[in-house]
């Protein structure tokens, strides 16, 4: 579902904005677009950001297991 809103841009962002645009993607369809992207990736950040602090709060029993799993390897 669309909804209609009103945005007042920049001239630098009006400019980006236009320059993103693809071949026949109207002002509408290219901000839209663009925003997509940019919720995307923002979701993928917080991903990872929650990812790296799980580990984090895991960080000492994996480095021991990994020092245990280490110290089964022989000499090559």
């Amino acid at each position: 579902m669309r909804q209609k809103t009103s945005l007042t841009l920049t001239e630098d962002v009006l400019a980006g904005v236009e320059k993103a645009a693809r071949q026949g993607e109207s002002r509408s369809e290219t901000v839209n677009r663009l925003l997509r992207e940019r919720l995307a990736d923002h979701a993928a950040q917080l991903a990872r950001a929650r990812e790296v602090a799980q580990i984090n709060r895991h960080v000492d029993a994996l480095n021991a297991e990994a020092a245990d799993v280490l110290s089964y390897q022989g000499d090559v």
